[in-house]
Parts: structure tokens; sequence; C-alpha cells
């Protein structure tokens, strides 16, 4: 048995390995989650980009990889990802139980002890790159615009992806298999992304889903120049999000305005879309955001998602979303009750959502109680669970 951070004999220690920690999203709040579940745990990760992440990471010790010293990989994380597999594998942990919150790479980190891998989804850019890269629009839009330069830009990124993926992508899928099966056991967030594991490893992977990250009860910041009633987008802008589509079907809603919130490389292309009711507010923090829930009419979203974590956010604030009935909002989003699903990730279908949810009465109380059944404590009960059990096996 070693000895934990605390020092503390006989106590089983614990290392929780991220990704990295350059953005802000879901796998990050879930990595914060767990980090103040074990909070005698050693944390580690490849890339740590305190300008980029949630400022709560600051006062963590968080051990990083010889990649974070180059400042252009915590800038973008993206460039390192031919590099991600080997680095992880070169890493070994000396801990009775390691757990992994991995969307591709740190569940190919080694160990001595037990791995129980936490999968947020396999892979994306391994499995689904043209949903992940976007598509080509040199094939559709060839016609030189004002907005060239970026249309350019990202046309460029693409194309240097997916000619990296064409020539990594075989070994990288051997090694991402190799470092699934190399786990004691997995854990991963929906029904969608069990489903997802099974395909791709052929794992049984146990269904947790994490708790609504933000609470409503918390400092709120007024965001200048808003007022209350708008549908609100929370995503890193990324092409396999659809907020462009979002950006175009608000135009098609009476009356309607989008606030959207996040950041990423289709910024140019959703400005372009975007008309005069729309506002992109980029990275916000959790005080503003707070406000941004609670004056929004309803959360949007056209993205297929691995967990459907936004809409319990909004149910905590009372607020209905208006979703794709597709991956892990099925999970968590009950049509007619909590939300409205559409069919497609396409304008008519989302523009029609959103009409059918201003037209409708939502009772605050059933939202919010709906959120309340995935509560932080019983999340922190099952993986302490999930972990004693392991360390009963090593």
């Amino acid at each position: 048995m070693r000895i934990d951070r605390s020092g503390s004999p006989g106590t089983p220690s614990v290392a929780i390995v991220h990704d990295y920690l350059t953005q802000r999203g879901g796998a990050e709040r879930v990595f914060s989650l767990l980090a103040e579940t074990f909070p005698n745990a050693s944390l580690h990760t490849s890339l740590y980009d305190p300008a980029g992440t949630y400022p709560d990471f600051a006062g963590l010790d968080i051990q990083t990889s010889p990649l974070n010293k180059i400042g252009l990989f915590r800038r973008r994380h993206r460039l390192t990802f031919p590099i991600l597999a080997p680095s992880f594998s070169a890493r070994r942990i000396n801990a009775d139980v390691v757990l992994c919150s991995s969307s591709g790479w740190a569940h190919g980190t080694r160990t001595n002890g037990r791995k129980v891998v936490y999968c947020h989804a396999p892979a994306r850019w391994l499995y689904n790159a043209d949903r992940y890269l976007g598509p080509d629009r040199r094939r559709t839009d060839p016609r030189p615009t004002v907005s060239s330069f970026h249309r350019h830009s990202d046309d460029l990124r693409r194309s240097v992806g997916a000619t990296a993926l064409h020539l990594l992508g075989p070994p990288l899928r051997r090694w991402d298999h190799l470092a699934a099966t190399s786990a004691d056991r997995y854990l991963t967030n929906s029904t969608a992304m069990a489903d997802a594991i099974r395909a791709t490893y052929g794992l049984e992977a146990e269904v947790l889903p994490p708790p609504p990250a933000l609470s409503p009860k918390g400092p709120e910041r007024h965001v200048v120049g808003l007022e209350s009633g708008y549908f609100l987008c929370i995503a890193r802008l990324l092409p396999y999000k659809n907020v462009q589509v979002v950006a175009e079907a608000v135009d098609r809603v009476p009356g309607a305005r989008l606030v959207i919130v996040g950041d990423g490389p289709a910024r140019s292309d959703i400005e372009i879309a975007a008309g005069p009711n729309v506002r992109l507010l980029g990275q916000v923090d959790d005080a503003a955001l707070r406000w941004l829930y609670r004056n929004s009419m309803a959360l949007v979203s056209a993205s297929f998602e691995d967990y459907g974590l936004t809409p319990l956010e909004a149910a905590c604030f009372g607020r209905p979303s208006v979703v794709l009935g597709s991956g892990g909002f099925l999970d968590t989003v009950v049509d007619g009750q909590t939300g409205t699903f559409f069919e497609s990730p396409i304008v008519d279908d989302v523009a029609r959502a959103m009409e059918m949810t201003t037209n409708q009465r939502w009772d605050e109380g059933e939202l919010q109680a709906h959120a309340e059944k995935y509560s932080a404590p019983s999340f922190q009960r099952r993986i302490r669970q999930v972990i004693a059990e392991e360390v009963a096996r090593s």
C-alpha cells in the first residue's frame, strides 16, 4: 500500500489524470469535481493553460508533461495531437488507483496500480473526423468573399488535420485500443457514450452521469447591454458544435434574440452568419454565466453531445432547452417537459423547435426538480465506491 499526498500511512493513494487543461468545457468541470472528491490525489495533465481554463484550478497542484514548456502548445493544444499518445505512454504514475479523465489520451497513462477510466468520449478526431473537423467548404463554396482570408485559414486548418489523420490515424487507433483495454474499469457519462465505447472498444462502461457543474447559488454579474428573454447557446466554437446553424435559425423566429458564449476556430464563420439579433460574448466567468442563464428564455444546442450537461444547468435556473434529439441530450432532457427536441441540426428544424418553445409555458419548479436528480453527492458517493472496489482488488 502506498502513501497518499496527505502522508497518512495505509491510506490508498489515488492519482487523477486529465487529457489537457487548456479550455473550458464539461470534461474540465468533471475533472474539477473529481479533484474535489479526492482532495489528497495527485493531479496530472499534459498541458495546463491557466488563462484558457477555469480559474478554480489555480489553487491546485497540477503536474504537467514536458510539452507544457512550449507556449504555443498550451495555446493551441490540437497541434499536440500526433504526440500526445507517446507523451502519455511515457508517463508512469505509481498509485493504488489511477483515475483517467479521458477523451482520447489520458487513458494511455501507465501505472502499477489499478486503472479506472472515466471516458467522456472515444477520441472524436480518430473516429468522427468529418464531424470534428467540419466540411471542406472549398468543394461547395469556391467563390471569393470578403471573409476569404478567414475561410482560407479555417480550411487550411481542416486540410492539415485531415492530412495528419490520414497518416497517423491507423497507428493512433491501434494505440487507442491498447490504451482502452489496459483499463480495469470503464465509466462514462451517458448511454450514448456507453454505446460508443462498446462499438469502438468492445468494452462495457457503467453510466455515471455528472451533476450540473454551475450552481445557481453564487455571485452574479449583469452582462452590460443585454436584456432578458434571449436564447442562450453555450459551446466551444468548433465545426461539430453547429453553432452557425443556431445563429442562422434565430433569424427565422420572429422577435428572437441569441447570445452565444464560447470561443474557438469556427468563430469567424459564425460572425459572418450572425445577424444583428445575435451577440457573441466569447468566454465568460461563472458570475456572468449565472446571470445569463437566469435571464435567458431557453438554452439551445444543435450539437451531437456526448452528455447533455448544459440543459441540466439551464434547468437549475428553471429554463428549458431546445436541443438535438440525439446523443447525450436523450439522457438529460425530457421532450415537452424540460425541453424541445428537433430531429436534425439544420436551420429549419432548429428554428421550428425554437418557435415551439417560445409558445409553450414551462414550469420552473418542474425543471429545477429534474436537475436535482443529478446531484454532486450521489456522483461522488458512487465514484468513491468504485475506487474502493478497485483498491480491494489490487
